[in-house]
């Protein structure tokens, strides 16, 4: 289904570019049965930060994100095979937080499949998660494609030991610029999961990887950043080609590393700069990555919105839908053999970045 298409379907073409969510098509699924060789595709929503207030009362912007994304999903004909949430449903990991996402995600009429973010994580060490909403790490089979969903965002036993109380844990974790975070790892024991997992699969299938932080190193002043992001990188080498999809950073974002693309995908909540721009310090941003202009402080939903993605023999397609900012097309070039931006790659024809001080 063609972007084309798709917004002709729900009719809503005027609406585009303000809805927040991401439409993955995957018509690459390699399977012995006929069925299995279906096209399909699956909805992607991310990062929400859904903020308790007091009593009843909720930041009225996040969850207003939440809602667009969930509305126009339900209206997408024909509808997702299932959603992904790809993590950050609450902003400090309250239950009130969690259990609100979990009522506005009720009226979600896919199937619903989960990534844990660290907002959702460091209060309690994912207790509630795991009790209410979805295991820590899986994987599953969608008509040829493996999925496989990692939990990305653990870290270091001592760190986590050396708080006072679990709110003053959660609030040390999700400041953007904590000089007192810790990095994000994927953790020995996950990783021999994943190799057991992976083993099961010929290197021709299909492979997409969800998780919440990038599996590779941007910024760790910011936390953007895995520590063991090479070892799962080493895992996913022998599979001809892999897509992974990551929240967590709130920006366009695209990277190539052997065998492997990287696609960030857009929150619903707010968007971040990049470190580059905003601390005007060297950072690990891929050189593939071509800068938007920042988000304007006097429009809330400048450098937020939704996606669009195209999943074909093996590499995606990314329409970024920006709200208050330039759309964005990210495909894969098969000569380069990375993503390019369609229209700025180019340094002559970018946008300046909007630069902070």
């Amino acid at each position: 289904m063609k972007r084309r298409n798709f917004l002709k379907g729900v009719g809503l073409a005027g609406l585009g570019a303000t809805l927040p969510f991401s439409l993955v098509e995957v018509v690459w699924g390699l399977g012995s049965k006929p069925a299995e060789h279906e096209s399909f595709t699956f909805a992607y929503i991310s990062d929400s930060h859904l903020t308790h207030i007091q009593g009843a009362r909720f930041t009225q912007n996040f969850d207003q994100g939440l809602r667009k994304a969930i509305l126009e999903v339900n209206l997408m004909n024909p509808p997702p095979d299932f959603v992904i949430y790809g993590g950050d449903l609450a902003q400090l990991g309250k239950r009130e937080e969690l259990d609100h996402g979990l009522e506005l995600l009720s009226g979600l009429k896919p199937p619903l499949k989960w990534v844990i973010g660290e907002h959702d994580f460091y209060l309690d060490m994912g207790e509630y998660w795991q009790d209410k909403i979805s295991p820590l790490y899986y994987s599953f089979d969608h008509k040829g494609v493996h999925f496989v969903v990692l939990n990305s965002i653990l870290t270091y036993q001592d760190w986590i030991k050396k708080w006072s109380t679990p709110m003053e844990r959660m609030l040390n974790m999700a400041r953007l610029d904590n000089p007192q975070g810790s990095p994000f790892m994927v953790g020995e024991a996950q990783l021999r999961w994943l190799k057991e997992d992976l083993a099961k699969y010929e290197r021709n299938v299909p492979l997409v990887v969800l998780s919440h932080s990038p599996l590779y190193k941007i910024f760790k002043p910011w936390n953007f950043w895995t520590d063991d992001a090479e070892g799962v990188q080493k895992l996913l080498q022998r599979f001809h080609r892999v897509t992974v999809l990551h929240g967590h950073v709130h920006q366009v974002l695209y990277n190539q590393i052997g065998n492997i693309t990287f696609y960030a995908m857009m929150a619903t909540a707010w968007p971040w700069p990049y470190p580059v721009s905003y601390v005007q310090k060297p950072n690990q941003v891929p050189k593939l990555t071509v800068f938007m202009n920042r988000a304007d402080p006097f429009h809330q939903r400048d450098g937020t919105g939704w996606d669009i993605l195209d999943l074909e023999n093996g590499t995606l397609t990314n329409h970024y839908q920006l709200w208050m900012n330039e759309n964005r097309t990210v495909a894969f070039d098969f000569k380069l053999e990375h993503p390019v931006d369609r229209n700025y790659q180019d340094p002559e024809k970018r946008i300046p970045p909007q630069f902070h001080y």
